[in-house]
């Protein structure tokens, strides 16, 4: 072979490898310049409204280790950290008359008793109700659901006047239990639920009664647990809404070791003055099972909102 063959043959190769390389990364056009730039602008923009967000509670916490000048004072630092405000509320000196018959430890049982025992008992009952609407067929159902659901028409509110006379009339006021059974059946739970139910398979309900399963087995040993992700959502909204409920306790409640914490709260603005930083210091310990059931079951929120909002 020649000097020129061997040149043209080296060449040849050269322009094959070239060819086989990945096609270069051209530059981006104005559209995707624009594109990017509107990403950017819109993460700015939530950034900066979370940041807004965010300030209350960074000044709730900031403010919960001040002194009671320094919480009415303009700055947001305190000058230290100040722990026995905690210590105030957990362990109350009989002497300390900011902290004179208060029961911090005793309304937060009252508030997590009565928010478990009401997220149980309407997960529950929302949940057989939902079953029957969606999985079991009997005469007038459909309209006996648009009945039911109708009553989320009406603002709670206009209900509590009834609410309360039924109350009066069973002997339940000033009772855990008149907080709780007034609360235990939701039509919005009920609607949740069955939204979820229909989209799980008929088949499995033919095949459940194939296999001799009853109501209940198929009720229990099928749909529930296939339906966790809707249970677990309605337990979340559930056990906030009534944890942080106020109105119907305040009107039910006239003993104070079972005042629930919002009504509890109000003592840090009426028996001694306000006692600004002691109400702070309340007030975070007061959020910390709603953020830990929140973060705990955050990713079956989402997966329960997006399922049961997949049939109507």
């Amino acid at each position: 072979m020649s000097t020129t063959e061997r040149d043209s043959a080296r060449v040849h190769a050269a322009c094959e490898e070239v060819a086989m390389l990945p096609p270069p990364r051209g530059v981006p056009g104005a559209a995707a310049q624009r594109k990017l730039w509107g990403s950017l602008a819109v993460h700015v923009v939530l950034a900066a409204i979370s940041c807004v967000m965010i300030l209350p509670f960074v000044w709730m916490v900031l403010t919960s280790f001040k002194t009671l000048d320094e919480s009415f004072a303009a700055g947001w630092l305190p000058s230290a950290l100040r722990w026995e405000n905690y210590g105030a509320l957990l362990n109350p000196d009989p002497d300390d008359l900011r902290t004179r018959g208060m029961n911090y430890l005793r309304w937060y049982w009252n508030s997590l008793f009565v928010a478990s025992c009401v997220t149980f008992l309407q997960v529950f009952t929302s949940a057989l109700a939902a079953f029957s609407f969606a999985r079991l067929k009997w005469p007038g159902r459909d309209k006996v659901f648009l009945l039911y659901l109708s009553t989320m028409m009406l603002p709670g509110l206009v209900m509590m006047i009834p609410n309360y006379q039924i109350m009066i009339t069973l002997g339940l006021v000033d009772t855990y239990w008149g907080l709780i059974i007034p609360a235990a059946f939701s039509a919005f739970g009920t609607f949740l639920l069955r939204q979820f139910m229909l989209t799980i398979p008929a088949s499995l309900d033919e095949a459940a009664e194939i296999d001799g399963a009853s109501k209940w087995r198929l009720f229990w040993d099928v749909i529930l647990p296939l339906a966790r992700p809707g249970l677990i959502t309605l337990t979340i909204f559930t056990f906030i809404g009534n944890y942080q409920s106020f109105f119907w306790p305040l009107v039910m409640l006239k003993s104070s070791s079972r005042y629930t914490l919002p009504v509890g709260l109000l003592f840090f603005d009426s028996s001694q003055g306000q006692q600004l930083n002691l109400l702070m210091a309340g007030i975070t310990m007061s959020i910390i099972p709603m953020l830990l059931v929140f973060v705990l079951l955050q990713k079956y929120l989402v997966k329960g909102i997006q399922l049961g909002a997949v049939k109507g």
